[in-house]
């Protein structure tokens, strides 16, 4: 996938009063179109996956929030994936197949950082949609 520049014009899917729909029609970030296809594939990924905006970012929530964008690179679509909102005492280790562990830099036993190049996101799929099922299977 190429890079896109903020005056693109990719159609969100259409879920009126949604603020993550708001949020990313006026973002503007050199890869907003990536973005829009990696929310997407995060939200297929399981039935009961919903979204919000957290953390000032397009968040998203199982039975608890497990991953958010992190919208600073502007030459990758970043992700951190967590256990939740907040810090827990005791962190439980997600563990990850190799394919899904391949995706990921860890940044605590709780907390990783996903790194999806736009160039490769075709090829990331199914990796990055096996990460989102297994680490949400563990919260």
């Amino acid at each position: 996938m190429s890079k896109q520049t903020s005056g693109s014009t990719a159609k969100l899917p259409p879920l009126p009063g949604n603020e993550v729909d708001a949020f990313l029609e006026t973002l503007e970030h050199p890869l907003r179109d990536d973005v829009v296809r990696v929310r997407q594939l995060i939200l297929s990924a399981l039935p009961d996956i919903t979204e919000a905006i957290k953390w000032n970012a397009p968040s998203f929530r199982a039975t608890e929030f497990f991953a958010t964008f992190h919208l600073r690179s502007k030459d990758e679509v970043q992700l951190i994936f967590h256990t939740g909102a907040k810090k827990k005492a005791k962190p439980k280790k997600v563990v990850l197949s190799p394919r899904a562990e391949a995706l990921v830099t860890w940044l605590d036993p709780d907390r990783a950082l996903v790194t999806l190049s736009p160039s490769k996101l075709s090829a990331q799929r199914l990796a990055f949609t096996t990460l989102v099922r297994e680490w949400v299977t563990q919260l």
